[in-house]
C-alpha cells in the first residue's frame, strides 16, 4: 500500500466513525437503539442485511473457498438467497402482525409472546453466546485483512495475526459502543456498495488484468474449477442445514424486520437482501478466490484474497477497497456485538437483576456489556484458525438449539413452553459438546462428515415434540 491509499483509508474510516457518533447523540430511547425507531426504509434494511449476513468475514471466507473449490464455492451464499425467500414468505407476514401489536425489540421477545419468560431466557443465553462467537470470527477476518496489507509485520513480540487482532478489535469495540442500529443500517447502505462495487468494477478486472485474462484462469486451473459441482453432497448439506435457519433464529435479522415500517417494507428489504448476495456478492468473492491461486498458489486459501487486493489494485483504490473490507467487518461485528448486547442486556439483565432502569440508564449498560462481549469475542477469535469455521461453528450452536423450537412457535399449535425449553437446551448442548470435542459421535457417523448442527437439530426436534405431547402448556391443552 502507498501513502496514498494509507491516507484514503484513514479518511474513510474517520468518516465511518463520525456517522456512528452522528446517530449516537440522536439516539433518544431504546427503540431507537436497537430498532431504529421502525420507519427506516427497505433498501437500506435489505443492504444493511446483506452486509450484515455476509460482511468482511464471508467475504473473506468466500474468497477462500474459491481459492480451494473455484465456483462451486458460490453455493455458500446460495443459502443466503434461499433463506432470505424462505423468510420473506413464510416468517415475515407473521413477526410484522405481531410487532404491529407488541413492539418488539428483540427475538427473543417474540419467543416470550409465545411461549414464557423461562424460554425467552434461554433462547437469548444461546443467541448471546452464538452471536459473540460470530463477533470473534469478523475481528479474526479484521486481523487477516489487516496482517496481509496494513499491518504486515508484529510487534512487541506478537505474530502479524495476534497483533492485527488486538488493533481491529479495539477499532471495533470502540466503534460498535458510541452506534446504535441506525447508525449500523446507514454505515452498511454505504460500505456493502463500496465493498460491492470496488470487488466487481475495479479489484475482478484489475486481478484478470494482473493474470493475463479468463483464458489464462481457464488454463492454471482444473476445469472442475468452473462447474457448480465441485463439491461433495456432504459440504452441500452442511452449508444448508448450518446456515438457512439463521433466516428464521438470527437476532440481528429480527432487529431489521422490526426496524421496517410494515410488512411490505420487510419483504422488500429481504429480496434486496437476497439479490446482492447470490449471485452478485457471491460469484465475484469466488472468481477473486479463483485468481488470487493463480497468482499466490502456495498462498494458505483465506490469506490469498487480501494479498491480491493489496498487491494487484491500482493506487488509491487499493485503499478504497481495503477501507470497505474493514468497515463491513466493522459493521457486522457492529450488529453481532448489538444483538448479543441486546440479548444479555434486554432479555436477561433488565428481566431479573436490573428491572425499571430509566432509557439512558438501559443504553449505558448496553454500551457497558457491549464492551465486554467485545472483549471476549477478541479472545475467542484468537483460538480460530479459519474465518469460514469460526462462522459455521457459531451458526451451528445456535441453530442446533433455536431452529425447532422457533418453527414451532409458528407452525405448530401444540408445541409447548416445556417442549420448547428442553428441545433448546439438548440441541444447543448437544451440539455445544461435539463442536468441543467433549463428546463423540461413533465412528461410523464421524466417519460421514455431517455437520454437528445436524445431529443437534435432530435431537432438538425429537425432544422437542415429545415433551410438547407429554406436558401441554396449559392454554393449548
Amino acid at each position: 500500500m502507498t501513502a496514498i491509499d494509507y491516507l484514503i483509508f484513514g479518511i474513510y474510516m474517520v468518516g465511518v466513525l463520525a456517522i456512528g457518533y452522528y446517530h449516537f447523540v440522536r439516539n433518544k430511547d431504546t427503540e431507537d437503539y436497537y430498532v431504529g425507531g421502525r420507519a427506516i426504509k427497505p433498501l437500506y434494511v435489505g443492504l444493511s442485511v446483506g452486509a450484515t449476513d455476509v460482511g468482511g468475514g464471508f467475504s473473506i471466507g468466500l474468497g477462500g473457498v474459491g481459492f480451494l473449490m473455484g465456483l462451486s464455492g458460490s453455493w455458500l451464499l446460495f443459502t443466503g438467497l434461499v433463506g432470505a425467500m424462505l423468510s420473506a414468505v413464510f416468517i415475515i407476514p407473521r413477526i410484522k402482525t405481531l410487532d404491529a401489536k407488541h413492539k418488539f425489540l428483540t427475538y427473543p421477545d417474540f419467543l416470550r409472546h409465545r411461549y414464557n419468560k423461562n424460554v425467552a431466557s434461554v433462547a437469548a443465553l444461546i443467541s448471546g453466546i452464538g452471536y459473540l462467537g460470530f463477533t470473534g470470527a469478523q475481528m479474526l477476518a479484521g486481523a487477516k485483512l489487516a496482517s496481509a496489507t496494513i499491518l504486515p509485520k508484529g510487534y512487541f513480540g506478537l505474530s502479524p495475526i495476534i497483533f492485527s487482532l488486538l488493533v481491529i478489535g479495539t477499532v471495533t469495540v470502540l466503534y460498535t459502543v458510541i452506534g446504535g442500529l441506525k447508525a449500523v443500517i446507514y454505515t452498511d447502505t454505504v460500505q456493502w456498495m463500496i465493498l460491492l462495487g470496488g470487488l466487481l468494477f475495479a479489484a475482478l478486472p484489475a486481478a484478470l488484468m494482473e493474470i493475463g485474462g479468463f483464458s489464462v484462469l481457464t488454463d492454471e486451473l482444473p476445469s472442475e474449477f468452473f462447474t457448480l459441482t465441485n463439491i461433495s453432497l456432504v459440504t452441500f448439506i452442511n452449508w444448508m442445514v448450518t446456515i438457512i435457519p439463521i433466516w428464521v433464529i438470527g437476532m440481528t435479522l429480527y432487529q431489521r424486520m422490526y426496524a421496517c415500517r410494515d410488512e411490505q417494507h420487510a419483504k422488500k428489504a429481504w429480496y434486496i437482501a437476497g439479490f446482492v448476495e447470490y449471485p452478485l456478492m457471491a460469484f465475484t468473492g469466488v472468481l477473486l478466490g479463483m485468481c488470487a491461486r493463480v497468482v499466490f498458489p502456495e498462498s494458505e486459501a483465506e490469506m490469498a484474497l487480501p494479498r491480491l487486493i493489496c498487491e494487484v489494485l491500482p493506487i488509491g483504490i487499493t485503499g478504497i477497497v481495503i477501507a470497505s473490507y474493514f468497515s463491513a467487518i466493522m459493521s457486522t461485528a457492529d450488529s453481532c456485538m448489538m444483538a448479543s448486547s441486546g440479548n444479555f442486556v434486554n432479555d436477561i439483565i433488565e428481566r431479573y437483576f436490573a428491572k425499571n432502569l430509566s432509557a439512558k440508564a438501559s443504553i449505558r449498560l448496553s454500551m457497558v456489556a457491549t464492551m465486554v462481549i467485545g472483549v471476549l469475542a477478541v479472545i475467542m477469535a484468537a483460538g480460530f484458525e479459519t474465518v469460514l469455521n469460526a462462522i459455521l461453528y457459531a451458526y451451528s450452536f445456535m441453530v442446533s438449539g433455536l431452529f425447532i423450537p422457533t418453527l414451532g412457535a409458528y407452525f405448530w399449535k401444540k408445541s409447548s413452553s416445556a417442549g420448547a425449553l428442553v428441545g433448546m437446551l439438548c440441541g444447543g448442548t448437544f451440539a455445544l459438546l461435539l463442536l468441543t470435542g467433549a463428546t463423540k459421535l461413533p465412528a461410523s457417523l464421524e466417519a460421514i462428515g455431517l455437520d454437528s448442527s445436524i445431529y443437534g437439530i435432530t435431537l432438538s426436534a425429537i425432544t422437542f415434540v415429545t415433551v410438547s405431547l407429554l406436558f401441554p402448556d396449559k392454554k393449548s391443552s
